[in-house]
């Protein structure tokens, strides 16, 4: 992915890690940063199929997971209801401004990200193995938009912020795709392979001091019960028990990804934004003050200590 996308290296291993817990990514960002070849050129590394949908006011959740067709038997003249697929059914699938489709359409979405099947007229259509879903959001933009409740935000494992390139990088990606021609990534794993991975993510080995410290960072963030200042200030709502599950499984993904067997403190501490930041809710104090969620996770990190540190 590195030899199509122009830095973002911490983007592209959140989004592997992502891939490789099983789990849906937002990610958050303003346009032309190359968030649709980034999981393009993710498609191609692993030989996935690929889909792309531009959410839009009008569009209907049977744009999204399909609908019946009248067909007619050109022998016997018979007519019958023939459900066609829509976009959803593809293994890798870019959800681009989901912010910008109404509430219906959107649960139509979440819903099949949840269950990984699509039910029609009672019939219900798996859909095929691996699917992730990559939901983009522009941040700054907010007219004409249907933000997305807390509870369907908790359905993403990972958000993933992606901020602006340096200038030599900006530099070296005006040249590259000024030029004629724009490479695509090599393939370098097949989805057979990608599936052992996802299962072996689960076998990694996690150690109870640090199941437990995965469990009081959850735990802390929620300002009823918390002893941290940071958060008792200026969250208005916690994160809840999916939250220590998804930090679990993004941590044993990350040590995977580093060629270990067993998870860390710093994987846990590594995931903790990107599993935390659209989970926990600040407070009108802390938009008043200026105080952003990393701000409140960072100093949350630094107090909570694992039992064996």
């Amino acid at each position: 992915m590195s030899s199509v996308i122009i830095g973002q290296d911490a983007v592209i291993e959140s989004l592997v890690i992502c891939l490789l817990a099983g789990g849906h990514a937002l990610v958050e960002g303003v346009p032309g940063l190359g968030k649709t070849l980034l999981v393009k050129s993710l498609a191609q590394a692993t030989d996935l199929t690929f889909q792309r949908v531009q959410f839009t006011p009008d569009l209907m959740p049977s744009d999204i997971i399909g609908t019946e067709i009248l067909e007619e038997n050109q022998t016997t003249r018979q007519r019958l209801f023939r459900f066609q697929p829509g976009p959803v059914f593809t293994q890798v699938l870019l959800a681009d401004e989901i912010n910008r489709a109404p509430p219906k359409t959107q649960s139509a979405l979440l819903e099949a990200m949840q269950e990984r099947a699509v039910t029609f007229a009672g019939v219900t259509h798996a859909l095929p193995a691996p699917f992730f879903v990559l939901a983009t959001q522009n941040p700054i933009e907010q007219a004409g938009t249907y933000p997305l409740p807390e509870a369907q935000l908790d359905r993403f494992l990972l958000r993933i912020d992606v901020g602006y390139p340096s200038e030599d990088e900006e530099m070296m990606m005006v040249s590259r795709t000024t030029h004629a021609g724009l490479l695509d990534a090599p393939q370098v794993m097949d989805v057979d392979s990608l599936l052992r991975l996802q299962k072996l993510v689960r076998d990694i080995e996690i150690g109870e001091h640090l199941l437990r410290y995965a469990t009081r960072l959850v735990r802390a963030t929620r300002p009823q019960e918390s002893r941290v200042a940071a958060v008792t200030k200026h969250v208005g709502w916690g994160a809840g028990p999916r939250a220590g599950q998804a930090l679990v499984l993004a941590a044993k993904a990350r040590a995977l990804m580093h060629k270990r067997l067993a998870v860390t403190r710093d994987d846990i501490g590594a995931m903790l934004l990107p599993v935390l930041a659209h989970r926990v809710l600040r407070n009108f104090e802390a938009e008043a003050d200026g105080v952003s969620i990393a701000d409140i996770l960072l100093a949350l990190r630094a107090e909570i200590r694992a039992d064996k540190d």
